[in-house]
């Protein structure tokens, strides 16, 4: 790999010869009798790699093994071995190489490529250090894109040399394969591919519950080869990870493990590594007895706690977001605020940093020691590589980086035959009937797909008959409910028009939350939907979709907590006072979801049940009963700033 900038103190170079030849084959690889290639410059990237820039380029085809011809040799002129050499194609414009070789370590002389030759001195120690990192982000149960990634790691490995393999989270939700498996088909992948580390993002608290806890991150816990870094993370208050809850700071952490910050060994350096959630886990996921603290002072402690050990090379490995709303935190403003801080890999919010990113001023506009960010996009799409060096110091002086895209490599064989068992019992649920036909297609309209509506902000069809098959079920458990609502969030994607399958409505609802019913009295109910709407005509994962019989009116253009005009049930306005109801939703909204403080107070008062049905399983049986669907928007839901433009 080519270095962005020169590092400093690697080699001292001094060149003999400005210009050389070095002889290039014609297509049928003849070197000599190929035309010659001037040399126009030769740059060590480190005792076993250097790049060499050509003022021609190469034809495709050519053995670039046959164009260059290097030798190394002492200070006395004898020849040093440096054993098999390798050749890869470094530019769009095949004019320049890389040559990677056996280490010259502890030996000095001189490089000739051609006829241009360079010193080298590797006696002396040069207090520099490099470090590979290797990361992954928001996989969300796409476990099928595995054989590729396995593939492109592994090639990685190759080209660049061993390194660190980090994942920033966010590996459960999203798809029938964590529906299925939850997650466990995930982890023997990561397993295989050895990660050396992880931080869980906020939908790996996706299936807690509020009877049970988390006991499916706790056996995806127990079953990883790596540790666990979670530096503002408690996760005391929930007892199902005693045996796993370490914190601190290891210096041997054990796989499986959680701790704020590990110490792991790389080519003789120590590398401190330390993970970050968003502290919004509390709001858009179910963490329950999971707590969260505030990021930059978890942030702090950790790098003070290595430095205590002499650690000068860290790690932030987060899923923060790379440049979200600093009221949940950002890879961006960890980077300006907190010092000593020299690589963050993130997650959360699916960028794709195509190189990395360098930090070198603090919140202040002032400079300071370089912090490099990278994050990979999504789906186990791109595999993130960088490049890092360190001066004696411990601050960084050199550094690049790419992300690879798993389409361009083949499925990794042995993934591959890992894969199959998993895909054959995804395929099987996703293809089974579900009893009903679709008469039109029941969209799921967001913003950024380029629709004026969005599921987020609106009334929309399938939100309707979500709502309605929730209340459905939820009259067969009390037959007083009188509404149900379901957050937009929740709801991940359109059904077709025609037949519909199970799969279908999986990916529709992919959480597996429970239907809760909550008693609420009628001031209470009425300020959940002010929260609703609070950031209406914009998107909010806590827009309430609502059940027939209920009618939602507000004002978008008023204050908020103001914006409510009136609630009416079966035509009867609902009353601003004490009177209870009871009121039919899921299980992540009844405990707090998406900053639902009044239904998490009412569920702490002993106010709430978990009823147990599941949400696509109610979805399925409502359709099934009425065998052809057929819904549309139907008024529940009105925004008089809407009607009056």
């Amino acid at each position: 790999m080519k270095f962005y900038r020169s590092a400093a103190g690697i080699l001292a170079l001094s060149v003999f010869a400005a210009t050389g030849t070095v002889a290039a084959g014609n297509h049928d690889g003849d070197s000599e009798k190929g035309p010659k290639r001037n040399v126009e410059d030769v740059t060590v990237l480190d005792s076993s790699s250097f790049t060499i820039s050509f003022d021609k380029t190469f034809p495709s085809g050519l053995d670039l093994e046959r164009v260059v011809d290097v030798k190394a040799v002492d200070e006395e002129g004898n020849t040093i071995d440096i054993g098999d050499t390798s050749v890869l194609m470094t530019k769009g414009d095949r004019s320049e190489v890389t040559v990677k070789h056996d280490d010259l370590d502890g030996q000095s002389g001189s490089l000739i490529v051609g006829e241009e030759e360079i010193e080298f001195d590797y006696d002396e120690e040069t207090g520099d250090f490099n470090l590979n990192i290797f990361h992954t982000n928001d996989n969300h149960g796409r476990t099928d894109a595995f054989p590729h990634l396995v593939t492109a790691y592994n090639e990685a490995e190759e080209e660049y040399g061993d390194g660190l393999l980090l994942d920033a989270g966010d590996i459960f939700s999203g798809t029938l394969y964590f529906n299925e498996y939850r997650g466990q088909d995930a982890l023997e992948f990561m397993n295989l591919m050895e990660y050396d580390a992880f931080v869980p993002g906020n939908h790996e608290f996706d299936l807690g519950d509020p009877d049970e806890g988390h006991p499916e991150l706790v056996e995806f816990f127990e079953g990883a080869d790596f540790p666990i870094v979670a530096a503002n993370i408690d996760f005391s208050g929930d007892s199902g990870f005693d045996g796993l809850n370490q914190g601190g700071i290891s210096s041997d952490p054990e796989a499986g493990n959680i701790y704020d910050g590990i110490v792991l060994e790389q080519d003789g350096e120590e590398i401190g590594i330390f993970g970050l959630d968003t502290a919004d886990t509390e709001n858009i996921s179910s963490p329950l007895d999971v707590e969260f603290t505030d990021y930059l002072e978890a942030a702090e402690e950790a790098v003070a706690g290595f430095e205590e050990q002499g650690i000068d090379k860290v790690i932030a490995l987060t899923h923060l977001g790379y440049d979200s709303s600093p009221d949940i935190g950002s890879d961006l403003i960890l980077a300006e605020e907190v010092e000593g801080i020299d690589v963050i890999i993130g997650g959360h919010s699916h960028t794709l940093l195509e190189t990395p990113v360098l930090v070198d001023e603090n919140a202040e506009g002032e400079e300071k020691d370089p912090t490099i960010i990278g994050q990979a996009g999504e789906y186990g799409g791109h595999l993130g590589v960088m490049d890092i060096t360190f001066d004696e110091n411990g601050t960084i002086v050199d550094f690049a980086g790419e992300v690879k895209a798993t389409e361009d490599y083949e499925a990794d064989p042995e993934a591959a035959e890992m894969l199959e068992p998993y895909t054959e019992g995804v395929e099987e649920l996703a293809n089974e009937p579900a009893g009903s036909t679709v008469v039109n297609e029941l969209p799921n309209p967001r913003h950024g797909d380029g629709d004026e509506e969005s599921v987020r902000a609106n009334e929309t069809a399938l939100g309707n008959l979500i709502t309605d098959a929730q209340l459905d079920a939820a009259l067969t458990a009390d037959e007083d409910t009188i509404m149900a609502v379901q957050n937009g969030g929740g709801i991940r994607t359109s059904i077709a028009a025609g037949e519909v399958t199970v799969g279908e409505l999986i990916e529709v609802q992919p959480f597996g939350n429970r239907l809760a019913l909550l008693d609420l009295t009628g001031e209470e109910i009425y300020e959940a939907f002010e929260h609703s709407v609070s950031e209406a005509p914009e998107e909010n994962g806590g827009f309430l979709q609502v059940s027939e019989g209920t009618e939602l009116t507000y004002d978008s253009s008023r204050s908020v907590d103001e914006r409510v005009e009136s609630i009416s049930v079966e035509g009867e306005e609902l009353s601003r006072d004490d009177e209870m109801h009871t009121v039919a939703m899921n299980n992540f909204t009844a405990t707090g979801g998406d900053g639902f403080d009044v239904f998490a107070e009412a569920y702490d008062d002993g106010r709430g049940t978990i009823v147990g049905y599941t949400d696509w399983e109610m979805l399925r049986d409502f359709m099934a009963e009425l065998g052809e669907v057929d819904y549309s928007i139907q008024g529940r839901i009105t925004d008089l700033a809407s009607d009056d433009e």
